[in-house]
């Protein structure tokens, strides 16, 4: 039987809709996979996991390679192609790629940093919940009696004092810190914040450094004064993405930037310390967290 025209026109639209339907479904299995990658730290590792599922709720295909190394080393694998997309801090990406960059407001440090990328990579939103800057601590008996409530209190006597630094390991590591506040006549390195805390107690040194939130480490600020530092003599340091151009479409870019809204210095420390004390997995944390969050 010869079909009508019409039905013969019908025919070959409906085999041409189907073909191209096969060949969207085909290279929507088949499209480029995202690969996140992450240093050796608990937070970049933690941070690596949390971006990977987002995307993937935003319809990528993802993966996550860990354990890269340091800083360096994870940002030479972006550079290569190896990974797509790493977790980061600003500030601290700002000083590793302008190593005399002034700025230290958040403000500032966005506008620096996106002078100073290199060609092809871009981030989206820092997370401003995140304050992961360091923190200035004195035994808080010391702190009454000198009426020191602030960093830039403390700025002006730090020639005559010793200074204790304790780093934490678990965050991505910050670049030295120390001449962000001022030259302060000795410095002592600590192996851990229990040491530092011990230390300021004991009046070993008059004032100490940790690198990142006490959050991380429950206790280890426990009789100290934790000086406030608002107008940022230790540069802003909030967590952000940092890709390669063209790797995320808009959606994806939409979902990362929803993260950064979400994201505090509580949740990571929280999640951090389940990883780091309870032998939580990363992934796991980070499925908990996007569904918490409605992500």
């Amino acid at each position: 039987m010869v079909l009508p025209a019409s039905l013969r026109m019908l025919a070959r639209l409906l085999v041409v809709a189907t073909a191209a339907l096969a060949v969207s479904c085909g290279n929507g299995e088949q499209g480029a996979r995202i690969t996140v990658g992450a240093g050796d730290s608990i937070e970049s590792g933690l941070l690596a996991e949390i971006y990977a599922g987002a995307l993937a709720r935003a319809g990528a295909r993802t993966s996550v390679e860990a354990r890269l190394g340091g800083r360096a080393d994870y940002l030479a694998a972006l550079d290569a192609g190896r990974v797509d997309l790493v977790g980061e801090h600003n500030g601290a990406l700002l000083a590793f790629l302008d190593t005399t960059a002034p700025d230290r407001t958040p403000g500032d440090v966005r506008k620096a940093l996106s002078k100073s990328l290199p060609e092809g990579l871009v981030v989206t939103d820092a997370a401003d919940g995140t304050d992961l800057r360091p923190r200035v601590v004195l035994a808080s008996e010391a702190a009454a009696r000198d009426n020191v409530r602030s960093v830039g209190d403390l700025v002006p006597r730090c020639g005559t004092l010793t200074l204790g630094v304790a780093p934490l390991p678990d965050l991505i590591a910050l670049p030295p810190a120390l001449e962000q506040v001022a030259d302060c006549a000795t410095t002592v390195r600590f192996s851990d914040a229990a040491a530092l805390r011990k230390a300021l107690l004991d009046g070993q040194v008059q004032a100490g450094l940790l690198t990142g939130p006490p959050a991380v480490v429950p206790g280890s600020t426990d009789g100290l004064t934790i000086l406030s530092d608002a107008d940022y003599a230790l540069r802003a340091e909030n967590v952000l993405p940092l890709f390669r151009k063209g790797v995320l479409d808009e959606l994806q870019i939409k979902k990362l930037n929803y993260v950064a809204g979400e994201l505090t210095t509580d949740d990571l420390a929280a999640m951090i310390r389940s990883i780091r004390d309870d032998g939580a997995k990363p992934a796991e944390l980070a499925r908990k967290w996007l569904d918490d969050h409605s992500l």
